[in-house]
């Protein structure tokens, strides 16, 4: 017994991987200064060159829909494949410029599934 050694704590890692082949991301694109709103077309390609500044051309050519883009409030709903989701965000987040004037994306929400974003808990009113 006194020779006896005491085993040592294992440590497992498991990472769980979601089986979702897309994500679905609600964004909203902020212009401080006002001017120009980019329509769909305008806004799809914005996405492009966020894509295209920060992973070169392997970045533009990742496959990103605008589901949904409402030019009021300049929000849509994106949909990019799953091994995507981390270099579309982290473009939109670091996209600076708009035609030369200070704009950011705000991602609002992500999820696997699009239902998910097709209402917000915070903004719920009871009656």
């Amino acid at each position: 017994m006194a020779g006896a050694q005491v085993p040592a704590a294992t440590f497992e890692r498991r990472v769980v991987r979601s089986g979702a082949e897309h994500h679905y991301l609600r964004v909203r694109l902020e212009l401080p200064d006002g001017g120009a709103r980019p329509n769909a077309a305008q806004f799809k390609q914005l996405v492009v060159s966020a894509l295209r500044e920060l992973h070169g051309e392997v970045g533009a050519a990742l496959p990103v829909d605008v589901l949904t883009y409402e030019e009021k409030t300049l929000s849509a709903i994106l949909r990019v494949i799953s091994s995507g989701l981390v270099k579309l965000w982290s473009a939109l987040t670091l996209l600076g410029f708009y035609q030369n004037r200070r704009c950011a994306f705000r991602v609002l929400q992500t999820s696997p599934f699009l239902l998910a974003l097709s209402g917000n808990s915070r903004e719920l009113v009871l009656d």
